[in-house]
C-alpha cells in the first residue's frame, strides 16, 4: 500500500479521498488555488501545495504543476477525483513518465472512452447494444443535419469529448438544428477544447441507469450493481438512487454482463461506470463510459457496504479486487441528493456568494453528508457550484425516501440561493415516490416541483418573522439596560407605550418579488401577564404570537399552534426554516430605509457572475420580444438572455470575453412604444 498520495482535486471528493486514505494510514497531500487557500480539503490534508490562480486552467488543470507537487512532496501516487484531470490521457502519461502511480485506468482505456464516437465503435464490436446515431469524423454541419434527418427528430447533439451535460442539446425539429449545433459547439470548445459532435436518436421517455464496474490488474472484474440517475436538469443528475426501482434479477444480470464486456473490451483497471439508456420495454443501449469514480458512488457504497475509494487505492497498489461477484450483495436502498448553489425556480441559474449560515443534518448510519465546504466559505464562479452530497440509506425505498425528505428539511443554508427546498419537493412528489421515472421527469412535473407563489406571502410566516424581530429587539434592549448606569430607564423599552391604549409597534418587511414593503402592526397583550405575548396584524389577519429565542432556534406559538423553527439573520436579511418551507424577507429597521426596493429599469442585467460569450444582435438593431441578445457563461454553462419586449438595442456595455458581475447592466434596451 502507498505511504503518501496526492489528491489532484478539490471540494468534497478531495475530502472524501483524504478521509479514506487516513483510515488506511496513508498520508495525503492537497493542492489548491488562490480561491481555495482556506478550503476544507487543505485543512484536512497532511500537506498542501499551491498551484496558482483561481481559474482551473491556471491551477488544477496545469499538468506540470500537479506532477511537480507530487515530486516535491514525495507522493507515490495521485488520485484525480472526478472532473479536472481525471480523464485526461496526457496527465496519465505524465504520471507514468514521472514514475508516479495514477489511481485510475491505463492510458489506453481513457483514450478509448475519451471520444464518444470512438467508444461507440468499440462497444459495437464488443456486442454492447447502441442507440441509433451518427458517430463519424466528418463534421460538416450540413452532413450532421442530414444525418439528423435520416435518424428522425428529436435528436440529441452531444460533444464527443464532453460530460456532465455540457455541449449537449436536444433538437426537436430541423428549424432549430443550426442554432442548437452552434451553441453546443461553442460550449464544447470552451469546456473541453474540442467541438466534435455526434448525433443520436433522442429516446422520448428513457431511464438513465448506470452500472458500477471494477477491474483489477489481474484480469478480474465485477459490477457492484446499478444506480438510477434518471432525474436530471440540463442533462446533469439531481437525485440518484440504488438499486434501480423495478429492476429484475434477469435484467440486472444482462446489464451487468454488458457493462463488464464494455470494460474488458478496453483493458480497464480501477473504478468505472457504464451508462445505459433503459427503455420502457427493458431494452437498453450503451450511452457512455466514465473512466473514473462517479459523483454518485456513495449510493453504491451504502447498499453494498463497500468503500470504493479503498478499492481504488488497493487496486492501484497492485492488489486483487477485495471481493468477487458472488460475494457482493444488495442491502436496502439509498438515495443521493446533490446540494447545489443554484436557483431552481429561475431555470437552475448557478448562484454565487458566501455560505454565511450553514447547518447540516446529523450524520448517523442512515444519513451521510459528503462536503468540501464550511460555514463562511465562498461559492465562486470558478468551479462547479455543488456544495455537498446528502446520502441516506434504509431497508426499503419508501423508508429511505422518507429519511431523505426529513434530512433535506434539516439542511439549512443562507447567504447563497440553493436547491434544498426543490429537492424536498422532488422527494415528496407522488410520481417520484411511485418511481415513475425517466430523464424528462422534471419537465413533466413542473407544477409539482417549482414554486408558483410569485410575490405572495403567508401571514403565518410573516407573524413568525415579526415574533423573531420582537424577541431580538427585547434582547437588545435588555443588553443595553445591563450596560447602562440606569437599567430602569424607559428609553430601554421598545414597546411603543401609549396613554390609555395598548402599546403598538409597527414593523416593516420587504419580500422578494413584492413591490412594496409589508406593514405588520404589533400590540402587547397583557391579558396573561406574559411579556412575550403579542397580537400581530398582517393585513386583515390577526394572530396571537408568543415564543422564546435561543440562538438561531425560535420556539413559537401562533394562534395556539406550537412549532420550532430556525432563523438565519444576516444583517437583518431573515431566512426562516420550517419543516416544510423556507421563507426569506428583509427586516427594514428604522435605520435601513435606504434598502427599500427601487423600481426596476428596462435594462437587462447579468443573472450571475460570469463572462460574455457572444453578442447576438448589433447595437442599434430593432428586435422582437424573445429574440436572443447576449450569451453569458457561468459555471461552465451557457445562458442566453432575450429581449423582454419589442424594442431597440441602444447600446451594449460589454464585449465577448468580458467578465461581468451579478446584477451588472449588460445593455441599454429601449422598449417600443405601444
Amino acid at each position: 500500500m502507498f505511504r503518501k498520495i496526492l489528491i489532484a482535486n478539490r471540494g468534497e471528493i478531495a475530502c472524501r479521498v483524504i478521509r479514506t486514505a487516513h483510515r488506511l494510514g496513508i498520508r495525503c497531500v492537497a493542492v489548491y488555488s488562490d480561491a481555495d487557500r482556506h478550503a476544507l480539503h487543505v485543512k484536512m490534508a497532511d500537506e498542501a501545495v499551491y498551484l496558482g490562480a483561481a481559474p482551473a486552467r491556471d491551477s488544477y488543470l496545469v499538468i506540470e504543476k500537479v506532477i511537480e507537487a507530487a515530486k516535491q512532496t514525495g507522493a507515490e501516487a495521485i488520485h484525480p477525483g472526478y472532473g479536472f484531470l481525471s480523464e485526461n490521457s496526457r496527465f496519465v502519461q505524465a504520471c507514468d513518465a514521472a514514475g508516479i502511480v495514477f489511481i485510475g485506468p491505463p492510458v489506453g482505456a481513457i483514450e478509448a472512452m475519451g471520444s464518444k464516437s470512438a467508444a461507440k465503435s468499440i462497444m459495437e464490436k464488443a456486442g454492447v447494444p447502441l442507440v441509433p446515431g451518427y458517430h463519424g469524423k466528418d463534421q460538416n454541419p450540413e452532413l450532421l443535419k442530414a444525418e439528423a434527418e435520416k435518424i428522425g427528430y428529436p435528436v440529441l447533439l452531444k460533444a464527443t469529448a464532453g460530460g456532465g451535460g455540457k455541449g449537449m442539446r436536444i433538437v426537436e425539429k430541423a428549424a432549430d438544428f443550426d442554432q442548437a449545433l452552434a451553441s453546443a459547439k461553442r460550449e464544447a470548445i470552451n469546456g473541453f477544447g474540442d467541438d466534435t459532435m455526434l448525433v443520436e436518436k433522442y429516446l422520448v421517455k428513457p431511464r438513465h441507469v448506470e452500472l458500477q464496474v471494477f477491474c483489477d490488474s489481474k484480469g478480474q472484474g465485477v459490477y457492484l450493481f446499478e444506480r438510477d440517475c434518471s432525474v436530471q436538469r440540463r442533462h446533469q443528475k439531481v437525485i440518484e438512487e440504488a438499486p434501480a426501482p423495478g429492476m429484475t434479477d434477469s435484467l440486472r444480470a444482462q446489464m451487468g454482463d454488458a457493462a463488464l464486456k464494455a470494460a474488458q473490451a478496453i483493458g480497464y483497471v480501477g473504478a468505472g461506470t457504464v451508462e445505459f439508456l433503459l427503455d420502457a420495454d427493458d431494452s437498453f443501449f450503451f450511452m457512455e463510459m466514465n473512466t473514473r469514480l462517479q459523483v454518485e458512488h456513495p449510493v453504491t457504497e451504502m447498499i453494498t457496504g463497500e468503500d470504493l475509494v479503498e478499492w481504488q487505492l488497493k487496486v492501484a497498489a497492485g492488489q486483487p479486487l477485495p471481493k468477487q461477484q458472488s460475494e457482493l450483495q444488495i442491502r436496502g436502498h439509498a438515495f443521493e441528493a446533490r446540494i447545489y448553489a443554484e436557483d431552481p425556480d429561475h431555470d437552475f441559474l448557478p448562484a454565487t456568494g458566501t455560505l454565511s449560515y450553514l447547518r447540516t443534518p446529523e450524520e448517523n448510519r442512515h444519513v451521510r453528508v459528503d462536503t468540501g465546504v464550511l460555514e463562511g466559505d465562498e461559492v465562486s464562479i470558478y468551479y462547479d457550484p455543488m456544495i455537498a452530497k446528502l446520502i441516506v440509506w434504509d431497508t426499503s425505498r419508501e423508508a429511505a425516501l422518507s429519511r431523505m425528505a426529513q434530512a433535506l428539511a434539516q439542511y439549512r443554508i443562507a447567504g447563497v440561493t440553493t436547491n434544498t427546498r426543490f429537492l424536498k419537493r422532488l422527494a415528496e412528489a407522488a410520481p417520484f415516490q411511485q418511481a415513475d421515472l425517466d430523464t424528462g421527469f422534471i419537465e413533466r412535473h413542473q407544477a409539482l416541483l417549482f414554486d408558483e407563489k410569485g410575490g405572495s406571502y403567508s401571514p403565518n410566516l410573516l407573524a413568525l418573522a415579526a415574533l423573531y424581530a420582537l424577541l431580538k429587539l427585547n434582547h437588545e434592549r435588555q443588553q443595553e439596560a445591563t450596560r447602562s448606569r440606569d437599567p430602569w430607564s424607559p428609553w430601554h423599552g421598545f414597546g411603543g407605550w401609549r396613554l390609555n391604549t395598548n402599546p403598538t409597534l409597527n414593523l416593516r418587511f420587504a419580500l422578494p418579488e413584492q413591490e412594496n414593503p409589508v406593514e405588520v402592526a404589533v400590540e402587547a397583550s397583557n391579558a396573561t401577564g406574559n411579556k412575550n405575548l403579542w397580537t400581530v396584524r398582517v393585513g386583515e389577519h390577526k394572530l396571537l404570537v408568543e415564543g422564546q429565542l435561543n440562538d438561531d432556534r425560535l420556539d413559537a406559538v401562533v394562534n395556539g399552534h406550537h412549532r420550532s423553527i430556525h432563523v438565519a439573520d444576516l444583517h437583518n436579511q431573515l431566512t426562516l426554516f420550517t419543516a416544510d418551507e423556507q421563507f426569506s424577507c428583509q427586516w427594514l429597521r428604522p435605520d435601513l430605509d435606504s434598502h427599500e426596493f427601487e423600481e426596476a429599469t428596462a435594462s437587462l442585467t447579468a443573472p450571475m457572475n460570469g463572462s460574455v460569450v457572444t453578442l447576438l444582435a448589433e447595437a442599434g438593431a430593432r428586435v422582437s420580444k424573445g429574440d436572443p441578445l447576449i450569451v453569458i457563461e457561468a459555471m461552465k454553462m451557457e445562458h442566453t438572455l432575450s429581449a423582454p419586449s419589442d424594442g431597440l438595442v441602444a447600446e451594449f456595455f460589454y464585449a465577448a470575453g468580458d467578465l461581468v458581475s451579478q446584477g451588472a447592466e449588460l445593455l441599454k434596451f429601449e422598449a417600443a412604444e405601444e
